[in-house]
């Protein structure tokens, strides 16, 4: 039996974990901590586990196998260092953390205990993205040359709590929102160097509403733009859409419509056939309860992360090229 505890419960992608647990006989859940009391109680009395308001408390008395990271972002990095120095692997929310410093303490801890670090990245298990992936193994679209990929989202901001809209707490929008489609890039392309470019809204040093970058994978070129700005009264709370261009043919994904649209020089285009999408935790939980490595794996969690911290300290630097490399 695997034990898992959250570490952090600020942000709703919390409930992936909450979700997953009907579906993993092999693992229970002993134990909540977030600093906020009441939101501890809340979630550990409908989980029917005690609740914690010091991480280190959690993981002393109830030693957990695995941890679910998912509290206020400029926090997150001292309760996955913790984790991993108690002998558990971790499973995140992204961001990951919110500075390059903490990314390098992280890398060695894992590496130096031996535990995994996974984030959730849900994308990657939509059915549009299942059904990309699969047209590009199959060699229609020829070899991936360029990415252009937008993830607008609404701000909802009566509803956000004070830490989201302050830059100390949230990190930067690059940081946050741009980590899923990096993820992706890398996934797609193969590719392990190359640059990337960020900029954000000048207008607003501590909480951008927009923010582009651009990324050298290989030899793929992607561009990520990334906003707060979906208008309230848009039907989806994103519109997150991704054009793949390949060598024969082109595939756009609309993840909010549950479309792939496709076309290539042989054949008009077609509407990909869709398969099923995966559950956001369904993954990490049961290849960690089998005793194997999640498909996000501890060295693509610390790429996507690294890059998109890069991509936010390239645009707090004025644009600066920043050279990556796994």
């Amino acid at each position: 039996m695997i034990r898992l505890a959250v570490l952090g419960a600020a942000h709703p992608h919390v409930r992936y974990a909450f979700d997953e647990l009907p579906h993993q006989r092999s693992v229970t859940l002993v134990g909540i901590s977030d600093p906020d009391p009441e939101l501890a109680e809340r979630y550990a009395t409908e989980q029917g586990v005690p609740a914690y308001t010091e991480h280190r408390r959690l993981l002393d008395e109830q030693h957990p196998d695995v941890v679910l990271v998912a509290g206020v972002y400029a926090e997150r990095a001292a309760a996955v260092l913790d984790a991993l120095r108690a002998g558990a692997h971790v499973l995140a929310d992204k961001p990951l953390c919110t500075d390059l410093a903490e990314l390098d303490e992280i890398a060695t801890a894992a590496q130096r205990h031996g535990r995994i670090v996974s984030l959730l990245l849900e994308k990657r298990h939509y059915p549009e993205t299942l059904a990309a992936r699969a047209l590009l193994d199959s060699g229609e679209l020829g070899e991936l040359v360029l990415v252009a990929s937008t993830g607008p989202h609404k701000l909802n901001r009566p509803t956000r709590p004070p830490w989201f809209l302050r830059r100390a707490s949230y990190g930067g929008i690059l940081g946050d929102l741009a980590v899923h489609d990096v993820d992706l890039v890398l996934l797609l392309s193969g590719a392990t160097e190359g640059t990337v470019v960020g900029v954000s809204d000048p207008s607003r040093p501590d909480f951008a509403t927009y923010g582009a970058l651009l990324l050298q994978a290989g030899p793929v070129a992607a561009t990520i733009e990334v906003s707060w700005l979906t208008p309230a009264a848009a039907p989806y709370h994103g519109d997150y859409r991704m054009r793949l261009t390949g060598t024969l043919g082109t595939a756009e994904l609309y993840w909010a419509q549950g479309r792939l649209l496709a076309a290539t020089a042989e054949r008009p285009p077609w509407e990909v056939e869709l398969p099923p999408g995966r559950r956001p935790a369904a993954d990490a939980l049961g290849a960690l309860a089998a005793g194997r490595e999640p498909e996000v794996d501890t060295a693509a969690s610390l790429a996507a992360t690294r890059i998109a911290l890069l991509a936010q300290d390239s645009a707090d630097s004025g644009g600066a090229v920043r050279r990556w490399t796994t």
